[in-house]
């Protein structure tokens, strides 16, 4: 299982998306935050800035639409060209029949649960996705501190996707900085969002390679 950072642009300057974008050309992904208002109490893009962001990025984009009726509005931004498409389990009527609708547009299908929510209803479902995103904050705002209690969720997560023999990915959303990613690299997570861990930081591009450093680390121990 490989070890995959998504830095979120949440936190960058937008009025600068190129220039924000290559600095994280060593990562393997663009995690791009949308949100509508609705599902969470914050209002960041929609799909036309997506799809500016998909013509000048360096690395695919990992899109987390928190939003309600994913249903109606996700296959789009698969269309358009994100590698990864993720949306809300709670905000889901029919989410197998959303994220097969995703991997047939060729994007990776994720299912993202808050904090609160529980993996079990989805273990017998695991194989329609290619991705759970564990939220270790509620979503809606960057720079939120890392929920510890979530860990376990993390590591129930990863050991039903170990004893079905798939290939899931988990990803961690929330507070992912130098000092948490050793924990839920530990319990079982392989993808990783920072965004204010990478934003703030002198050196974006080295911040993203100490973050992968750490997580490779604590994945192999």
């Amino acid at each position: 299982m490989s070890i995959v950072i998504s830095p979120s642009i949440l936190n960058s300057d937008f009025s600068d998306m190129r220039g924000e974008l290559a600095k994280i050309a060593g990562a393997d992904y663009a995690h791009v935050d949308v949100m509508d208002n609705h599902f969470v109490p914050n209002l960041t893009l929609g799909l036309p800035i997506v799809e500016g962001i998909l013509r000048v990025s360096p690395v695919p984009v990992d899109a987390h639409l928190m939003i309600e009726d994913p249903d109606r509005w996700a296959p789009a931004y698969a269309e358009a060209g994100c590698a990864s498409v993720t949306f809300h389990a709670e905000a889901a009527t029919a989410p197998v029949k959303l994220a097969r609708e995703l991997r047939a547009q060729g994007a990776r299908a994720g299912l993202a649960l808050r904090p609160a929510t529980a993996i079990e209803p989805y273990l017998d479902l695991l194989p329609e996705f290619d991705m759970i995103l564990v939220m270790t904050v509620e979503p809606g705002f960057g720079g939120q501190s890392f929920i510890d209690g979530t860990l376990p969720k993390i590591t129930r997560t990863r050991k039903a996707i170990q004893d079905a023999g798939l290939d899931v990915w988990v990803q961690v959303d929330g507070g992912v900085s130098r000092s948490t990613i050793e924990r839920a690299a530990d319990a079982g997570a392989n993808v990783f969002v920072a965004g204010s861990a990478v934003y703030k930081a002198e050196d974006a591009a080295a911040e993203v390679q100490a973050l992968r450093d750490l997580a490779t680390a604590a994945h192999h121990h």
